[in-house]
């Protein structure tokens, strides 16, 4: 398994007391790092691959303040200042780099992949940056696999919070599937059952502030992971927000490191059933560095292919 990041994805500073600091990227990687996965430096997406997933207007407005000195307010939530540039174009740049990779990769170890990156992207849509959020960095990554041949990219998120930009982006198109499961109500409001996508390729579970793991088990077990395999995906993409973890301060749910290491393996087996194992993970949400560490460390777990270093890693012998 290979994991994807660069040092300069700390130099995006939305200001002080911000919850989507730099301290949340040092956690990510501290569990990287105990389990001794390699780290590949991360390259910047190119402005061609920016445009696949989002308006022109948009990405050469955030261009043009590459070398900002002062930081712009996009909206109460979303800075753009010195550096944040950089961070986003890396981030998104993290998983074209992650699907290349899982698509040439001649071993099932090596079809794994996980982006610690930041600042986050889901709720980036076509045409706006919003919550947090300047690139859809896992959009970006979901049109450049259209862009290599597949027919079928599945993208799962279970960040706390509904993905509304992934899900407008992907809206009309059928050959990306998304699934959410996020606490409703909460930030952005978007997320409902009734949202279905064009061709029924989108599905909404929402959770009731206080839900926890059996509730969150459930709506996989029943919905969401019949729907994926339904799809036979050619590719998996995840949109990895720790942010329903009990210790979050920015929302309502109560899930435990746990229950990510359990959907992780989930997800790992049905992309070795219709994705030749090809699946990529990227850092969304997540504002408790214990959280973060812990959460981390059991969704690589489950995602590992190496079971060599699993076991290891575990004390599973």
């Amino acid at each position: 398994m290979l994991v994807y990041s660069h040092a300069d994805c700390a130099l995006h500073q939305p200001g002080a007391g911000h919850p989507e600091a730099a301290f949340r990227l040092e956690a990510v990687l501290q569990a990287v790092e105990g389990l001794a996965l390699p780290i590949l430096p991360a390259q910047e997406a190119t402005a061609a691959q920016l445009y696949a997933a989002h308006s022109r207007e948009w990405i050469d407005q955030l261009l043009a303040l590459s070398d900002t000195q002062t930081p712009v307010r996009i909206d109460a939530d979303t800075v753009c200042g010195p550096g944040s540039v950089r961070a986003a174009r890396l981030a998104a740049g993290a998983v074209v780099q992650a699907v290349d990779s899982v698509l040439a990769a001649p071993n099932v170890q090596q079809r794994a992949a996980f982006c610690a990156v930041r600042p986050p992207g889901h709720h980036a849509t076509r045409a706006q940056a919003m919550g947090f959020c300047l690139i859809n960095s896992i959009a970006v990554g979901a049109y450049h696999a259209l862009s290599r041949g597949l027919q079928r990219v599945s993208i799962v998120d279970f960040d706390v919070h509904h993905g509304n930009g992934t899900q407008d982006i992907f809206y009309q198109e059928a050959r990306v599937q998304y699934l959410s499961s996020h606490q409703a109500p909460l930030y952005p409001g978007t997320g409902k059952a009734s949202e279905r996508g064009k061709f029924g390729q989108v599905h909404n579970v929402g959770l009731a502030s206080g839900a926890g793991s059996a509730a969150f088990r459930a709506l996989y077990q029943n919905q969401l992971l019949p729907a994926l395999r339904a799809f036979q995906p050619e590719l998996i993409l995840i949109s990895a927000g720790f942010d329903a973890h009990h210790l979050d301060p920015l929302a309502g749910l109560s899930l435990e490191a746990e229950d990510y290491y359990w959907l992780s393996r989930e997800l790992r087996q049905i992309a070795a059933e219709c994705a030749q194992s090809r699946l990529v993970s990227v850092l969304e949400g997540g504002y408790s560095a214990t959280a973060l560490s812990e959460c981390t460390r059991a969704h690589l777990l489950g995602l590992n292919f190496d079971e060599e270093i699993h076991e290891h890693a575990t004390g599973r012998r």
